[in-house]
């Protein structure tokens, strides 16, 4: 019995190291698949600064004030200019950001769960429905959506009291602050 098991294991070793070879084989195709995603991944950032010349800009109007912000290239930010022109009155929230109700929902499904907004960020809560302009940094925030980033100084948004403005699209090279 034993010579009949060594003479089958032996008939069948180079079957099993065939197995083994190509199942190498797939996996290191594999990893190799993996390692190009992930050095795609990390080449993106220098991708989207070639897409910024294309990248919308807005103004924020404030009583005599006038901040410039760029959008980023999404779904929901496009979203948001096809809304523009905007009146809205911005209602302090939690010390930390401006926000107002948008007469819209603002199309997400491909946006991340969430983010983590800084100052001066742009962003759509869609649980809420709203806009929100981050004058202090907060938090990691489900449902959170970045819109894009206010060009400089958030100054007039500051402070604990409600705020009119009128948010639009800026004509070609009418971007300053």
């Amino acid at each position: 019995m034993g010579i009949r098991c060594l003479t089958i294991l032996v008939l069948r070793m180079p079957m099993v190291l065939l197995l083994l070879m190509v199942s190498i084989e797939v996996a290191s195709a594999a990893t190799f698949a993996s390692a190009s995603q992930y050095n795609e991944s990390m080449t993106m950032p220098l991708a989207k600064k070639s897409s910024e010349k294309s990248a919308v800009k807005i103004r924020i109007i404030i009583a005599g004030t006038t901040l410039t912000a760029t959008l980023e290239n999404t779904q929901a930010a496009r979203d948001f200019v096809a809304l523009l022109p905007l009146d809205l009155t911005l209602a302090d929230y939690n010390g930390t950001e401006k926000i107002a109700d948008l007469p819209a929902k603002l199309l997400h499904k491909d946006a991340p769960e969430g983010y983590t907004p800084k100052v001066g960020d742009i962003a759509y809560f869609a649980p809420w429905g709203n806009l929100a302009f981050f004058y202090h940094d907060f938090g990691y925030s489900r449902g959170l959506i970045r819109l894009g980033q206010i060009d400089g100084s958030v100054d007039a948004l500051m402070g604990d009291s409600d705020i009119k403005v009128r948010i639009e699209q800026s004509q070609n090279g009418d971007d300053s602050e």
